[in-house]
């Protein structure tokens, strides 16, 4: 009788579980296609539907779907950064160079450095403060920029000098590094030690990651050309080892600090390097997987979003967020300086560095769970900077590519950047 009733009890929390997921991908779908009609990044209509069904508007979400929040949006970064990799030639990267290193933290410490200048003064809030707010809005989202350099890499667009490339490495990196400074800053705030360790994981974990990536890509390569499987196996077997380096990340975290997401972009790479032709097969696949990935990420990061909440900030939030936007476009600007890069490639790249979303939904919400007394001013500006950032940087790529990286004599396809990466009824763009 207790297995009969634990059944029904199942039974029930899946079947509202497929109904939010109804929910999710409808309305989802509906508003990107509206929002791709006027033009807009097809990403605001799914933030929007994420606030709107999300539990602070009409709770129309199931918690069990909410619990498990997390590891979705972490699954849909497996995705697209895999399709990442699998299209990041290692040559073009090496084009690059120095400017794609200093990408990786040189933007980050602009905008910490911009907030810590100006919140104390504008907010009142100490300048430690300031500093875990600047290490919260700080990450660039890979999650936003990657379909954009992809769609570029893949028209050859602005690939002559590593542009996309440029952009999207020193992106995934560049979230490791925030993701260190803020756990180091919330440890000085709750009255702990930061030692100079605490710093050296930055390096060692961006070494480890690219090591582990690549080791097992080079043997998952040497595994598939000795032995014959279908090419949907192969996917599967590569996004096992992708959730397997997530998760040794977090048994490792306190005695090897790995980066598991530039891991996961490092193997893809190293496939496409060692085994080309069943790179271009599989890509494709991630590109159709990406479509449904994509709806669930921002959804469930605009679920997060108490919009009541960030509306009460007002005004003063909004300014210097955007203040800060500013410091983060010069750490660009500085990181490019005395390259190959024209001016208008230099003003693409600091637009392209102003998404954010992902990390913003992931940290935002700690300082307030850890008690400190910022947790609520700090939300208050992951929430906006989300809302502000992630569509006025997808728009901003989509609209300034053509004027800043095609030159008049170069003949492109004449078809226009679609403003996200799900076209017409949500079909992926070949």
């Amino acid at each position: 009788m207790f297995s009969v009733v634990f059944l029904f009890i199942n039974l029930f929390y899946l079947f509202n579980m497929l109904t939010s997921l109804a929910y999710i991908f409808l309305l989802a779908l509906l508003l990107g296609y509206i929002f791709n009609k006027l033009r807009l990044p097809a990403l605001l209509g799914m933030l929007i539907t994420g606030i709107v069904l999300g539990p602070y508007a009409l709770n129309l979400i199931d918690t069990s779907l909410l619990s498990i929040s997390i590891e979705l949006r972490q699954t849909a970064l497996v995705i697209i950064l895999l399709r990442a990799g699998l299209a990041l030639d290692i040559n073009d990267l090496k084009k690059v160079g120095r400017p794609a290193i200093l990408m990786s933290f040189v933007p980050a410490l602009f905008e910490i450095g911009g907030m810590m200048l100006v919140a104390p003064p504008l907010l009142g809030v100490s300048l430690l403060e300031a500093a875990i707010m600047g290490s919260v809005i700080a990450a660039v989202s890979p999650a936003v920029i990657v379909p954009k350099m992809l769609y570029l890499m893949e028209n050859k667009i602005g690939t002559k000098k590593g542009i996309p490339q440029m952009i999207m490495a020193a992106g995934s990196v560049d979230d490791v590094f925030v993701i260190v400074l803020f756990t180091a800053f919330t440890t000085l705030a709750l009255g702990g030690d930061v030692s100079t360790s605490s710093f050296l994981q930055i390096p060692v974990s961006i070494v480890t990651g690219l090591a582990l990536g690549i080791l097992v890509g080079w043997t998952l390569t040497t595994y598939f050309k000795k032995y014959h499987m279908r090419d949907s196996v192969k996917l599967l077997i590569i996004m096992s080892f992708a959730f397997l380096f997530l998760t040794l990340e977090s048994w490792l975290k306190n005695t090897l600090p790995v980066s598991g997401l530039l891991a996961v972009m490092a193997m893809g790479a190293t496939i496409l390097q060692t085994y080309p032709v069943l790179a271009h097969r599989i890509s494709p696949k991630f590109s159709k997987l990406w479509v449904a990935a994509e709806i669930i990420l921002f959804v469930l990061v605009g679920a997060t979003v108490d919009i009541q909440f960030a509306l009460k900030a007002g005004p003063l939030m909004i300014a210097l967020l955007l203040l800060v936007l500013i410091f983060r476009m010069a750490g660009v600007y500085f990181s490019t300086a005395k390259t190959k890069l024209n001016q208008k490639e230099r003003l693409f790249s600091m637009i392209a560095y102003i998404p954010k979303a992902t990390v913003q939904a992931a940290i935002g919400s700690l300082p307030l769970a850890m008690g400190l007394p910022c947790g609520n001013i700090v939300l208050t500006a992951a929430v906006l900077a989300i809302l502000i950032t992630a569509p006025l940087g997808a728009f901003a790529i989509d609209l300034s590519y053509k004027k800043l990286l095609i030159n008049k004599k170069d003949s492109i396809i004449k078809q226009h950047i679609p403003v996200d990466s799900i076209g017409k009824f949500g079909e992926p763009e070949e």
